[in-house]
C-alpha cells in the first residue's frame, strides 16, 4: 500500500462500516494516522496492523475496552494475535475433519442399506456436538489468559503489587 487510505477506501477495503471507524476513532481504540487539510481521516499501514489486532480480539471475545487496554499496555503483539488465529482456525479444521468423517462413515451405512447401531448415531451426534463447544472452551481457555494479562498490567498501572501465581 503506497500512501494512505481514507476512511470510506478503508471500509470497503475491511467490509467495516464508516461508523464503525468513526465510532473506534472517537473512543480512541483506533485513530488514523493523519489527516488531510479538510479534516478527512488517512490511515496508514501500521494503522491496518492494528485494525487487524482489533478485529481479531473482538473476535476471540474480547470487549472493545479490553482490547483498547490489552493493546495499549502491549500486553498482545501482533504477531501473538495472528498465532491466536492460526490456532484457533486448526483447531477448527480438525473439528470439521472428524465430523466429516463421522457423515462419511454414517452415509456409506446408509448407501450400503446397513443398519445404523445407536453407536452410530451417538457417535455422530458426539462429534457435532463438539464442532459447536469446542470454541467455547476455547475462547472460555483464551479468556481466562488475557484477563490474567490484563489484571497484571492493570495492577502495575495502579501501582498495586501483583498477586502470587498459585501454580507457579
Amino acid at each position: 500500500m503506497k500512501g494512505y487510505l481514507k476512511t470510506g477506501d478503508l471500509a470497503k477495503l475491511t467490509g467495516l462500516t464508516v461508523r464503525t471507524l468513526r465510532f473506534y476513532d472517537q473512543i480512541g481504540l483506533f485513530s488514523p494516522s493523519g489527516q488531510t487539510e479538510s479534516g478527512h481521516r488517512l490511515y496508514s499501514e501500521s494503522d491496518l496492523s492494528r485494525l487487524h489486532q482489533i478485529l481479531s480480539l473482538k473476535e476471540l471475545g474480547f470487549s472493545l475496552e479490553e482490547i483498547k487496554s490489552v493493546l495499549s499496555g502491549g500486553l498482545i503483539s501482533p504477531l501473538e494475535t495472528v498465532n491466536l488465529q492460526k490456532s484457533r482456525i486448526k483447531e477448527q479444521i480438525k473439528l470439521q475433519q472428524k465430523l466429516l468423517e463421522q457423515l462419511e462413515y454414517v452415509s456409506k451405512l446408509m448407501q450400503d442399506k446397513a443398519q445404523l447401531t445407536v453407536e452410530d448415531f451417538a457417535s455422530l451426534l458426539q462429534a457435532m456436538k463438539m464442532e459447536f463447544e469446542k470454541p467455547v472452551i476455547e475462547r472460555q481457555t483464551i479468556w481466562e489468559r488475557h484477563l490474567d494479562l490484563l489484571g497484571a498490567f492493570l495492577a502495575e498501572e495502579s501501582g498495586m503489587p501483583k498477586q502470587k501465581e498459585e501454580n507457579q
